[in-house]
């Protein structure tokens, strides 16, 4: 047999997942000049993209321009998508060892991290990420439903998801009308009577951690007035000495001044308020069977050990009326079948992307890698998902001439496709996920809109049997 990673027999990779951390890895490894990778990327859904599809709110279209990126990637013939399979149960870890030389996990983080207070699982408690499904038309929320008759809503967390909940629900008919969400959330949001948003942080405005963009946004929202009060942005000394010191990140000293002009601003007497909220904490929800209540305590800043500000209790606390609460501290990743995990961390364990048998090992789990928030926990934009990847891709590539991955049994593309079919397994493939992506766009032009997507696998199934070409 020839040599791996030659024409006659490439380096077979399979990718779990089809958001942009397994697109950058795949980008990587077929820029190798002298090698022949075959790569076969898998996804449970019959769509690719991860969170950029599913994830990146509706209201902001031109991030999601980065799939033009991932088409190139996939144009490439030893690419292969194999949307509508399932890992663990279409194709499991031990078949994929039967046919591939590595692979690399790119799931990412599809959980929220609970707040572990009294009234947590009240109705009207929910996750952010079940919202953001929700509103994105991902099949596996499109069920959910949302008690949008209430006046008032807290969202808790101050990173970006949390101000895409903020936006969504203070967005006017008109604002969503130009976006593709949902139709049925736009026609529930159209009927909603939210008028009250409070957004809460556990820590202070220095250390929110939204972007630039996200915090200017909310001051420019057609029907919404977003109301800082000036003791929600008056720093304490810590706070302060970092800004002005040379080790402060721009974003955090950015973010400040934006928020201080904002709370310039006298309330215009729009529809719809936002409310910032600083050095907040929630400690419980109160209601019979649903959320009628949220009490918090006042924080106050104090550096630990190495330096960091963290937030500590005082005696103060606050009770506000909301019938909605979101959390949004943070996506949790959840373990796969037969891959090592972390559960504290909600990550796979690794050392630079190469999977380890336990966390604080140093014994690799040969052949198997990891990209992502599933690798590092959720942080960063798309973009810093790039050197994340290619970081694994190198270690993957190192391990492979050094003789250091998977010995499959059958190592081909046909073998796989005759397991598959075997199973009786529908494959979605990115020609079909093109076809998909016509008739979504077709129909969003239909109604003056980017896009309307079909939202239930057999909506996707159907449409493609009804439109073969």
């Amino acid at each position: 047999m020839a040599q791996i990673g030659t024409s006659e027999n490439p380096l077979r990779v399979a990718i779990i997942g089809s958001g942009p951390s397994g697109f950058y890895a795949a980008d990587h490894l077929q820029k190798q000049k002298d090698m022949t990778v075959q790569i076969d990327m898998y996804d449970k859904l019959p769509t690719p993209f991860g969170l950029v599809r599913g994830g990146v709110a509706p209201d902001h279209q031109k991030i999601k321009s980065v799939t033009k990126v991932y088409d190139k990637i996939a144009d490439n013939p030893n690419f292969r998508f194999y949307g509508h399979v399932a890992f663990g149960t279409d194709i499991t870890y031990a078949d994929l060892a039967d046919h591939y030389h590595a692979v690399i996990y790119a799931v990412g983080a599809q959980t929220d991290r609970a707040l572990g207070i009294a009234g947590e699982h009240l109705i009207g408690s929910h996750a952010a990420t079940e919202f953001v499904g929700w509103y994105n038309g991902h099949p596996d929320y499109r069920h959910l439903q949302f008690d949008l008759s209430q006046k008032s809503a807290a969202i808790i967390g101050v990173g970006n998801v949390a101000m895409d909940v903020a936006r969504i629900l203070a967005r006017s008919q008109a604002e969503l009308m130009t976006t593709d969400i949902a139709d049925y959330a736009l026609e529930a949001l159209a009927k909603s009577n939210i008028t009250d948003i409070h957004i809460f942080g556990r820590r202070g405005p220095a250390q929110a951690a939204f972007t630039n963009p996200e915090i200017k946004e909310l001051g420019e929202m057609e029907e919404a007035d977003i109301i800082i009060a000036p003791e929600e942005i008056t720093l304490d000394p810590f706070s302060r000495a970092y800004l002005e010191s040379g080790d402060a990140d721009k974003k955090d000293v950015k973010n400040v001044q934006i928020m201080e002009e904002l709370a310039k601003r006298a309330p215009e007497g729009k529809r719809k308020r936002i409310y910032m909220h600083f050095l907040a904490s929630p400690i419980e929800l109160l209601g019979r069977e649903c959320v009628e209540k949220m009490v918090v305590v006042h924080n106050e800043l104090i550096p630990d050990d190495k330096g960091e500000l963290r937030p500590r209790a005082t005696d103060r606390h606050n009770t506000y009326d909301v019938g909605l609460a979101f959390r949004s501290v943070g996506y949790m990743g959840v373990a796969l079948p037969d891959v090592p995990f972390y559960e504290k961390w909600g990550t796979i364990p690794h050392i630079l992307g190469r999977v380890l048998t336990v966390h604080n090992s140093d014994t690799p789990h040969i052949g198997n890698y990891v990209v992502g928030w599933i690798k590092r926990g959720p942080s960063g934009i798309i973009g810093t998902n790039k050197p994340d990847s290619i970081e694994t891709a190198e270690s993957l590539l190192a391990d492979f001439r050094a003789g250091q991955v998977l010995s499959p049994k059958n190592p081909s593309r046909e073998a796989v496709e005759s397991l598959l079919k075997g199973r009786g397994v529908r494959v979605v493939t990115y020609a079909d996920w093109q076809r998909l992506d016509r008739l979504e766009v077709a129909r969003g032009e239909a109604v003056g809109r980017p896009r309307l997507k079909f939202c239930s696998v057999v909506e996707m199934l159907t449409a493609l049997d009804e439109n073969p070409s």
